[in-house]
C-alpha cells in the first residue's frame, strides 16, 4: 500500500512552481531533497521580511532538506544519481533545456532509473515557438489572457498572487499523486510535463468558451462577476463595502422582498432573470447602491442574513491576518519561528507535525554522508 512516508522525492527547483509542488508533497509526508545552487534558489532574495528571510521561500520550503550541488561539477553529478537510484520522484523546473544539456532530461532518467516518476514544470511547454522561451507568472497572465479580463474597464490588472504558478503546481501535485498510485500496479515510472500555460489556459475555459462558440469576449469589471448579476460590491452609507452574490431566481426574489424592500422588482421586465439583469447591470446596481447608501454595513449585513443571500465583506490583508476563520501552523525558520497560514485541507487521521524552513546546504553534509 503507497504510504507517502516512504516516498523520496528530489527537487531542482527554483522559484515557485516546482516548490509549491513539492511542498504539498512535504504536507504529505514524503522526504524532500531541495537542491541549490551554492548561492541558493533565487526566490530567497526575493525580500527579507520574515525574520530575515523571503515570504515566498517560508511558504513553499516547509519541511524539506536542503543540499547544495554544482550539477555540472563531475563528483556532484555523480552524488544526485546515487540519490536518484533510490529516489521515487524527480522533479525539475530549470530554464528550457537546461536539464537535459545536464544530462537530467526526463527521457533519459526513466531509461536509467526505470521506477522513476518525472516531472517537467515549463513556461509554455516544451513544443512549438514558445517551447524556448523563459516565462514567468505575470508574463503567462498575459500571454493567456487572463490579464485582459482581470481589472477593470478601464485597465487590464494582474491577479495579485502567482496565480499561473500555484496552479501549475498544484497540478503537478496531483499528477504526481496520480502516477504514484499507477505505479503501485505498474512497477513502472513515467514522465510528466506540466507548464504554466496549459494549467491558465484550462482556468479560462469559461471565458473561452463564450469567445468561441458564441463570439463574446467577457468585459473587465473590477469587483464584479462578469456574467452574473447581481454579484459585486456595494458601498454601505459607512464608507465599508459589502460583495453579494446572487445565484439563482429564488434568491433574486427574497433579495428583492427582504433586502431591497420591494417584491415588485421582480416583475420588472429589465431584471426577470440574470441574463437580462446582466444587460441592464447598471440598472441593477443603480437599485442596490441606493439601498445600501441608506444602510450601514451592520444593517445591510443584517438583512442579508436574515434574506439567506450569500455575502462577504471587501476585507484587505489586514482584515485577512485578523479574520476569525483562519487557520494559522507554526514553522521554524532560520531566523525564528513564524505563523503562517495552514494548507487548506484537513484530514481527521492527521497529526501536526513541526516543520522547519532550510537555510542554504543546511542538510548538505548529512546527505553527502548518506550517500556516499
Amino acid at each position: 500500500m503507497l504510504n507517502l512516508k516512504d516516498i523520496l522525492v528530489v527537487s531542482l527547483e527554483q522559484a515557485v512552481a516546482a516548490p509549491f509542488c513539492s511542498n504539498r508533497l512535504a504536507h504529505a509526508g514524503a522526504r524532500v531533497i531541495k537542491i541549490e545552487r551554492a548561492e541558493g534558489d533565487f526566490a530567497r532574495g526575493y525580500d527579507s521580511v520574515v525574520h530575515g528571510e523571503s515570504a515566498y521561500f517560508v511558504w513553499l520550503n516547509q519541511g524539506k532538506e536542503s543540499l547544495v550541488l554544482d550539477i555540472k561539477a563531475a563528483a556532484d553529478a555523480e552524488l544526485l544519481h546515487r540519490i536518484l537510484t533510490r529516489a521515487d520522484v524527480f522533479i525539475q523546473n530549470l530554464a528550457p533545456g537546461a536539464a537535459q544539456r545536464a544530462g537530467l532530461g526526463s527521457d533519459e532518467l526513466l531509461k536509467r532509473y526505470p521506477g522513476l516518476i518525472c516531472c517537467d514544470i515549463s513556461g509554455y511547454g516544451e513544443q512549438g515557438e514558445y517551447g524556448t522561451m523563459k516565462a514567468y507568472d505575470l508574463l503567462v497572465q498575459c500571454e493567456s489572457g487572463m490579464a485582459s479580463i482581470t481589472g477593470t474597464p478601464e485597465a487590464p490588472g494582474r491577479i495579485g498572487v502567482s496565480a499561473c504558478d500555484i496552479n501549475c503546481g498544484q497540478q503537478a501535485y496531483a499528477a504526481i499523486l496520480e502516477a504514484l498510485i499507477e505505479r503501485e500496479q505498474s512497477n513502472t515510472g513515467c514522465i510528466i510535463k506540466v507548464s504554466l500555460f496549459d494549467g491558465m489556459a484550462e482556468w479560462l475555459a469559461v471565458p473561452l468558451l463564450h469567445y468561441d462558440y458564441a463570439g463574446q469576449i467577457q468585459a473587465r469589471v473590477g469587483i464584479n462577476h462578469a456574467t452574473i448579476s447581481p454579484y459585486g460590491a456595494y458601498r454601505c452609507r459607512d464608507g465599508l463595502d459589502i460583495v453579494l452574490a446572487i445565484q439563482n431566481e429564488r434568491e433574486w426574489r427574497r433579495f428583492c422582498a427582504q433586502v431591497l424592500g420591494d417584491e415588485s422588482l421582480v416583475a420588472d421586465a429589465r431584471l426577470q432573470s440574470n441574463q437580462v439583469r446582466v444587460v441592464n447591470r447598471d440598472y441593477v446596481d443603480q437599485l442596490i447602491g441606493e439601498v445600501f447608501s441608506r444602510l450601514d454595513q451592520a444593517s445591510a449585513v443584517e438583512r442579508l442574513r436574515e434574506a439567506g443571500i450569500a455575502y462577504g465583506k471587501l476585507n484587505d490583508i489586514a482584515g485577512l491576518s485578523a479574520h476569525p476563520q483562519l487557520r494559522r501552523v507554526k514553522v521554524d525558520t532560520p531566523g525564528g519561528d513564524v505563523q503562517v497560514a495552514a494548507v487548506a485541507a484537513i484530514r481527521s487521521n492527521e497529526t501536526e507535525k513541526p516543520r522547519s524552513v532550510p537555510a542554504i546546504g543546511e542538510h548538505s553534509d548529512a546527505i553527502r554522508n548518506e550517500f556516499s
